[in-house]
């Protein structure tokens, strides 16, 4: 697959990932300026060259993926030192790194409701997987929509086990005894970022009751939210349910840190346009 057909995917996919791509080069490199590279934690696609470089490369953009770290880097590479190779040319790599989905939000049921909150949620930067024990429940061509997965839910523990961790999951099926054993198996796990269930609060009065029986303590019953949607909503059309709920999701969202400096850091930069400036120098050495 090329790096293009790649990027294409992993964006509509909401999945993590690093685009590299060599900026600069100088004397003998393995590839050109615009040469590009997609990383992730399990593939590579394409090539900047091969060899010590390439290996290099791959490895500083998984460090960057296994740490969550989203800051865009300039590395530089002389490959007769930090690379060893014989070439011995110079080269500048920027390298990307796309966090992915901003949340994850599993939705278990695809009745009026769960169809107009996947559908509002279409839009927004959040991978949506959405779950149904009913083999013939999901919308026609919904599984098209960019990071949504429709998913078969009949093997309730199963579904809950294949989660991420951090999963915001929304339970609105259309079987209360279904719901239980989804709640269950959730609060089991223990690792969900949020868990909701659509009803009354008599509906969550008659669950903590079999759920504490179950073994499930009052901290553990705590987290559950129930009725959804954001305070003060009014109105229960399935649309406005759904903005209700995709509202209050809005407000469990994690906050984005507010940084005086983004990107790639200003003292890099100065030295690749003092670099570009100078006559015969090497583009951002350091």
């Amino acid at each position: 697959m090329t790096w293009h057909d790649a990027l294409h995917r992993l964006q509509n996919a909401g999945a993590p990932h690093a685009l590299a791509t060599v900026v600069g080069a100088s004397g003998s490199t393995p590839r050109e300026p615009g040469a590009k590279m997609v990383i992730t934690a399990d593939e590579v696609h394409d090539t900047l060259g091969g060899g010590t470089f390439e290996f290099q490369v791959i490895d500083a953009a998984l460090q960057a993926l296994l740490a969550h770290d989203a800051t865009t880097r300039l590395e530089a590479f002389p490959l007769g030192g930090r690379s060893g190779q014989c070439c011995g040319g110079y080269v500048n790599v920027l390298i990307e790194v796309f966090a992915g989905a901003e949340m994850t939000v599993a939705v278990f049921g695809a009745g009026h409701v769960g169809q107009a909150l996947v559908k509002l949620m279409a839009p927004l930067p959040w991978r949506v997987l959405w779950h149904d024990s009913r083999p013939d429940a999901f919308a026609s061509g919904a599984d098209t929509q960019a990071r949504l997965e429709c998913r078969d839910s009949s093997d309730s523990g199963a579904s809950v086990a294949a989660l991420p961790s951090g999963t915001h999951a929304l339970i609105m099926t259309h079987d209360h005894a279904e719901d239980r054993v989804l709640m269950d198996a959730l609060l089991k796990r223990g690792d969900c970022a949020s868990i909701g269930l659509i009803g009354s609060h008599s509906k969550w009065a008659s669950f903590k009751r079999r759920l504490r029986e179950a073994g499930h303590t009052q901290a553990s019953l705590a987290q559950v939210r129930c009725p959804i949607g954001v305070a003060g909503a009014k109105g229960k059309l399935p649309y406005e349910i759904a903005l209700a709920v995709t509202t209050e999701l809005l407000t469990l969202k994690p906050s984005a840190e507010r940084l005086d400096q983004r990107g790639i850091e200003p003292q890099v930069l100065r030295k690749v346009f003092d670099a570009d400036r100078t006559p015969n120098s090497r583009l951002g050495e350091r």
